[in-house]
């Protein structure tokens, strides 16, 4: 298939509209004339319309999609406390008139009150998520209880993997990175690198599998910013690739897969945001007027600025930072932000 027939295959896909697009490409000029580095673009998909934006909501435009053939009711999804895969998912149901049941496992350890009662929780609340809020160790347990808690009530459910990371959610980055494809040529940018923060491979696998779908010559890089060995990411990447691949034989790689992870910024664990990344959250706040999260992008932007700074990008022109949202857990992470 040539890419014209791929960019058609993709546009045909079944998904419900649940979000603003395209979402903006605008340049970050003070941040890039501080930096001294290449210019950088930042793809607002915090601006994504649903829940305040994000991510999730492309990749659940095709699972829901997928929700509402199958004749389901009742939606069930996994995330850590804060996730903002859940917040996005309640808001999703609330839209489509679906029950939605989030379990949340409790595994970052941020000991302040606002982070089981702001930010994210407040928001699935209001949505109307129900939320089953569970240690690590007894997701699975949590899990079955409630699937069979459904199953003896007659419930049809339709299961949604952590942040929506499956081959069909991944589909929402390939669709993202077309559609980027699209605002460069029109703005006559060719980017040399796209970076992002990678959590469960669903964004990066999706931008993977369009890179090598629709033949475009960008270096992707995801930060890492979940797997404590980084190899987990990238196995993780290339499961989702390859399902894709596996799952619609009827397309076919005009491109090498190219799956690069830094894992340089990754801090002391998921969810536990570093200097760098509060540092780099202020510097986008005051420079930009642009929000960022401590737990995703905040990091992804704090990797790029150090990048600069270290002197690895000046050989490049144009660099574009994919903003995946989170900004809604602010005010989770207030303690963070203390003097």
């Amino acid at each position: 298939m040539s890419i014209e027939a791929h960019q058609d295959w993709l546009n045909k896909q079944s998904r419900v509209s649940l979000m603003h697009g395209p979402t903006p490409l605008e340049p970050l000029d003070r941040l890039s004339e501080e930096l001294g580095g290449p210019r950088i673009w930042l793809k607002r998909d915090d601006c994504t319309g649903l829940a305040t934006g994000g991510n999730k909501t492309r990749k659940l435009e095709f699972l829901m999609a997928q929700a509402i053939e199958q004749g389901a009711d009742t939606v069930v999804t996994y995330g850590a406390v804060q996730s903002n895969h859940a917040r996005q998912t309640a808001a999703a149901c609330a839209k489509l008139g679906l029950a939605c049941h989030l379990l949340l496992s409790e595994r970052v350890d941020w000991p302040h009150e606002n982070y089981t009662r702001q930010g994210n929780v407040l928001l699935d609340k209001l949505f109307g998520g129900q939320l089953h809020i569970c240690s690590l160790n007894d997701v699975a347990a949590t899990r079955e209880t409630l699937l069979q808690q459904f199953a003896d009530a007659d419930r049809s459910v339709f299961e949604i993997p952590a942040g929506g990371s499956s081959p069909r959610g991944a589909l929402g980055y390939s669709r993202c990175l077309q559609e980027l494809a699209t605002q460069c040529e029109t703005q006559n940018i060719a980017p040399d690198m796209i970076v992002h923060a990678s959590a469960s491979a669903g964004t990066q696998a999706g931008l993977v599998f369009g890179r090598s779908l629709l033949d475009i010559d960008s270096h992707i890089l995801g930060i890492n910013v979940f797997h404590p060995d980084p190899q987990t990411l990238k196995d993780r990447v290339a499961f989702i690739v390859n399902g894709m691949f596996d799952t619609w034989s009827e397309i076919r790689a005009l491109r090498p897969l190219q799956i690069d992870v830094n894992h340089a910024y990754f801090g002391d664990a998921y969810g536990i945001p570093t200097k760098a990344c509060i540092d780099a959250i202020n510097i986008a706040a005051q420079f930009e007027g642009v929000l960022f999260d401590p737990v995703y992008s905040g990091k992804a932007l704090a990797a790029l600025i150090d990048q600069i700074n270290l002197g690895n990008l000046s050989h490049l022109s144009d660099v574009v930072l994919l903003h995946t949202g989170g900004s809604a857990s602010l005010g989770a992470y207030a303690d963070a932000f203390d003097d």
